[in-house]
């Protein structure tokens, strides 16, 4: 394969729950482009989610942290990509109360310098590329029960460390689209399940706790639910 009509894509946060299905997809589903897998491997990121295709052509991992912007300027320059999916984030409600710096580096300054290292590479010729920032639900803040459901037009309303670090990120992102021109899409996920969710998250939660026949913690008020 002609390597220089080869699409090229930076998936951050890939070794992490939704991100490694992600790769999987474009490296089994896209043979024409070339994944680059980047995670710096934290408590959530995982390379055993993606030991099925460590060996497929075209495909490599980088161990780097979005918070590092030389290290980011240097791959992009290295690299060129065509797209970046950008998924890595510091994703935890209660770890963000406990240390919001944390989600204030990954989620904002970390956004930050791919949003810089992006617009420096492509130099204003944006021509078949994106920037596609992966969001959450949680910047509209509580929705009320009875109270319709979240669309795109939604306020913004975070109310936890967490929805307020990535609630500033899509801010960014936007402010990029609308003053440099830089493509990019925000999407806003929900309560993402299935395979290699770490432990703590909802879903895989409330299992495990109920095969273990522990309470189940119910968000919005002191309610916890006994069997």
């Amino acid at each position: 394969m002609d390597d220089s009509v080869m699409k090229n894509i930076l998936v951050t946060g890939g070794a992490g729950f939704i991100g490694s299905h992600v790769v999987r997809h474009f490296v089994n589903r896209y043979p024409d482009y070339r994944i680059t897998n980047l995670d710096a491997l934290t408590y959530a990121g995982n390379l055993e989610n993606l030991r099925d295709i460590e060996d497929k052509p075209y495909y490599r991992f980088v161990k780097a942290d979005i918070t590092d912007a030389s290290a980011m300027n240097e791959l992009f320059e290295v690299e060129v990509f065509d797209g970046v999916i950008h998924l890595a984030a510091e994703s935890h409600v209660d770890r963000s109360i406990s240390n919001p710096s944390a989600f204030v580096m990954t989620n904002v300054i970390g956004t930050v310098n791919l949003l810089n290292a992006a617009r420096a590479t492509w130099n204003g010729k944006y021509e078949g590329k994106m920037f596609y920032h992966i969001s959450t639900d949680e910047v509209y803040g509580s929705l009320q029960h009875g109270k319709g459901m979240f669309t795109e037009e939604t306020p913004y309303d975070p109310h936890s460390p967490y929805s307020a670090s990535k609630a500033s990120s899509d801010h960014f992102v936007r402010a990029y689209y609308d003053t440099y021109g830089l493509p990019a899409v925000i999407s806003n996920c929900s309560n993402n399940y299935g395979p290699y969710q770490f432990p703590e998250k909802l879903i895989p939660l409330f299992i495990n706790n109920i095969r273990n026949r522990k309470s189940l913690p119910v968000y919005g008020g002191s309610l916890f639910i006994h069997k």
